[in-house]
């Protein structure tokens, strides 16, 4: 199966202040706040839901194809993309601009100041998803809003199935533009609190909503995951991971499980607990992009942890 990932592309600088933020910022004072903070470390990191999706996809063996736009300043994530063979046909550079950029300072109480940049990210709809290339499954990501408009369009106009995983992005939609996405795509993946937000958007209750597609998976972090498939309910445990050392890139790791089960034609109970396997492997790493595994070795780990084999 030939997949088309449409989503961002970014570089994520990642601050640690020593101290803590209330400390340093008077609540009676907030309508004059100025101030700085001295963070004496800082990690650049490969990141955006595409790249994320695609990276984990390649360590399982696939070869996914990643659609996204970018910026002047891309050669170094263009290297790390050719260095994990993976393929860069589908990624325009827009003049003039960035690659998408997030700036992420966190605190000794694990409370995060983030700025986000989107750059070339708002001409994702120059970007159209190629039809007649072979793609038999896509999924449209968090995007440049037209960007995600267009392309789930373009998906259903062209018959090809496709995940729609708002992320970070469902607050730019409306009710009516929530429901259309939900009605042209064939699985919606959300977290809880998306969960929460896309049916106060659009009225519908998650049953309602599953009911409107093949599959709705909605994950719960630690408390694991539920896929509403068929009129029946999934309870997916979470997978204990070695150490839980940085969350950022979790529900990106367990959407490349989802992307893989539903190629493979996985019965659900394995789809999502494979899912959760390959995040509990990236809660593991700092970064998004630093951890390591092979199929071979998740076959393995399922049958430990799950105490059957998993059936490819």
């Amino acid at each position: 199966m030939s997949v088309l990932i449409c989503g961002s592309l970014a570089y994520d600088n990642i601050m640690v202040f020593p101290g803590r933020f209330k400390e340093h910022i008077l609540a009676d004072q907030l309508h004059i706040l100025n101030v700085a903070f001295l963070v004496p470390e800082m990690r650049k990191e490969f990141g955006g839901c595409a790249g994320n999706i695609g990276y984990n996809l390649r360590l399982l063996g696939e070869q996914p194809q990643i659609m996204a736009t970018v910026g002047e300043d891309f050669p170094v994530y263009a290297d790390r993309l050719r260095d994990n063979e993976l393929d860069q046909r589908y990624i325009s550079t827009i003049d003039g601009s960035l690659t998408a950029q997030a700036y992420i300072t966190t605190d000794l109480d694990d409370n995060q100041i983030t700025a986000f940049h989107p750059g070339a990210m708002d001409h994702a709809h120059q970007n159209k998803v190629p039809t007649d290339a072979g793609i038999t499954m896509g999924m449209v990501s968090p995007d440049g809003r037209q960007g995600m408009i267009e392309h789930a369009q373009q998906f259903a106009d062209a018959g090809i199935p496709f995940i729609f995983d708002p992320g970070q992005g469902l607050p730019m939609f409306d009710g009516d533009d929530l429901k259309r996405f939900i009605d042209q795509a064939t699985w919606v993946a959300v977290n809880d609190y998306e969960g929460q937000l896309l049916q106060e958007r659009t009225g519908w209750s998650l049953e309602e909503i599953a009911a409107r597609v093949y599959a709705l998976i909605v994950t719960r972090g630690g408390a694991g995951s539920t896929i509403y498939a068929s009129g029946s309910e999934y309870q997916i445990p979470v997978a204990k991971p070695a150490e839980i050392l940085d969350p950022t890139g979790c529900g990106d790791a367990y959407r490349a499980g989802l992307v893989f089960g539903i190629s493979r034609g996985l019965p659900w109970e394995d789809t999502g607990r494979l899912a959760s396997l390959i995040g509990a492997r990236k809660i593991a790493h700092r970064g998004t992009q630093n951890h390591a595994m092979s199929l071979e070795d998740l076959q393995q780990e399922f049958n430990s942890v799950f105490g059957y084999a998993l059936s490819l």
